[in-house]
């Protein structure tokens, strides 16, 4: 077996800099630290994170008043700020600033009195956050159907943001769709998917045609790892996004087998190392490094936390 292991991969700014402010918070602050949603949607980061002492609820409710809360990566709709100042919650904003642009492109396209359109998945935590920012003014679409069944007059102010974590070629079907349906819509000065969505995508775009099987670590509620899954598999290659290797089958393999791996932006290297290990434990798998792209970007902690780093 041979592994042809994607770089970049895994933990992009946004999540470093999330991880980092909970870690530092929980130092600094002392088991419990509350967490609003899931830090990162990936499972074994939650877990080790609650056994250190972080509580993630979904609702500010489950809270005592006055005990440190912080959001997570993927953002927070104003209505929840104010709700955590009236319960005197000291709160910690870990949201990625990639996210914050998205959220404040809504604010300023909404003060401009635009309709908006937000090409996103329904119910994930960085879209409510975003439509929160201007819940009268946002409509949501998931797919070119959608758009299909929008109806607006050319007398319309209309505008188009997206979640981060799109896949890209899907998220450019959409905004083709709204741009020949309404010729007039505007669109973000710069594109709201993110680099690290991006290089991953091209990743596995670039490096899957060499593999027979794809892996991607992951957890199921993550889109971008989601999308990288689906990207492997629109090129025809069977592909599984999984947590960890105790997820894996040694029915699912062949010692010929050429097995890309690669992992969302919210799943640690630690996790990939074990998958690499127990490819070569169990196929005697010889590793090799596929560098598409080099990533250096890196996000300052939260305000609140940087004069305690």
């Amino acid at each position: 077996m041979k592994i042809l292991l994607a770089s970049p991969r895994g933990f992009c700014a946004g999540v470093n800099m999330a991880v980092q402010s909970l870690e530092l918070a929980l130092k600094h602050f002392g088991a419990p630290v509350y967490v609003y949603h899931e830090i990162v949607h990936n499972q074994y980061v939650v877990k080790s994170f609650q056994a250190k002492g972080a509580v993630f609820v979904d609702s500010l409710d489950e809270i005592p008043p006055k005990s440190t809360v912080l959001f997570s990566a993927h953002g927070v709709a104003p209505a929840i700020r104010k709700l955590a100042q009236e319960r005197q919650l000291h709160a910690i904003d870990a949201t990625c600033p990639l996210v914050t642009k998205v959220h404040l492109e809504a604010i300023k396209f909404a003060k401009e009195n635009y309709t908006i359109v937000l090409i996103g998945h329904e119910g994930h935590d960085e879209v409510i956050g975003t439509m929160g920012e201007a819940p009268e003014a946002i409509v949501l679409v998931e797919s070119t159907e959608d758009v299909n069944r929008l109806e607006y007059s050319p007398d319309t102010k209309l505008a188009y943001l997206t979640q981060t974590t799109l896949s890209v070629d899907d998220a450019n079907r959409i905004i083709e769709g709204l741009k020949t349906r309404f010729p007039w819509i505007v669109g973000p000065p710069k594109e709201d998917i993110c680099y690290a969505t991006q290089n991953r995508q091209e990743a596995v775009r670039v490096i899957a045609s060499d593999a027979t099987k794809v892996i991607v670590l992951g957890s199921q509620n993550s889109s971008n790892s989601q999308r990288l899954r689906e990207l492997a598999q629109e090129q025809g290659r069977k592909a599984f996004l999984i947590d960890g290797p105790e997820d894996l089958s040694l029915e699912w393999f062949d010692d010929s087998d050429v097995v890309l791996v690669t992992a969302g932006a919210s799943a640690p290297e630690e996790v990939i190392s074990r998958t690499l290990e127990w490819l070569q434990d169990n196929f005697n798998a010889e590793l090799e490094l596929r560098e598409v792209r080099k990533e250096e970007v890196h996000f300052p902690l939260p305000r609140a936390l940087r004069v305690l780093s």
